[in-house]
C-alpha cells in the first residue's frame, strides 16, 4: 500500500512540473512575439488589401473604405490605432497581432478590431 501511494506521487509530482514547465514555456513564446512584432514595426513590409488573411477580415488600409454592407458592425470611428492589437511609435502605420509580420495603416481597419480599453 505505501509503495502504491509512492508511485502516485511521483507521477503527480512529474506532472506538476511538466504542466509548469509547458506553462513557462508558452509564456515566454507569447512574450517573445509580442516584444519581436512591435520592436520592428517600422521594418516590417506593408500589409496589402489583396493578402489572403487581409482579404479574410476585411482589412482596409483606409477604415472610410469599408463596405457597409459587408461589415455591418464597423463604424467609421473604428480605426487600427485605436485598437487593443496595434501598437506603434508612428502616426501612419504600426505592427498588428492579428498580422505577424506585416506593418498595418494606422487609419485602417479590420473585423478583428477590438477598442483599447
Amino acid at each position: 500500500m505505501k509503495e502504491e501511494k509512492m508511485k502516485q506521487s511521483t507521477i503527480d509530482l512529474k506532472r506538476r512540473n511538466l504542466l509548469k514547465k509547458s506553462l513557462v514555456g508558452l509564456t515566454a513564446v507569447a512574450a517573445g512575439s509580442i516584444i519581436a512584432t512591435s520592436a520592428s514595426a517600422d521594418e516590417l513590409p506593408e500589409l496589402t488589401e489583396d493578402d489572403p488573411m487581409a482579404i479574410g477580415l476585411g482589412y482596409k488600409k483606409d477604415t472610410t473604405t469599408v463596405d457597409a454592407a459587408k461589415q455591418p458592425k464597423h463604424t467609421v470611428e473604428q480605426r487600427c490605432d485605436g485598437c487593443a492589437l496595434y501598437t506603434s511609435k508612428s502616426a501612419t502605420a504600426g505592427a498588428c497581432a492579428i498580422f505577424p509580420g506585416k506593418q498595418v495603416s494606422a487609419s485602417g481597419w479590420c473585423s478583428a478590431y477590438a477598442k483599447k480599453p
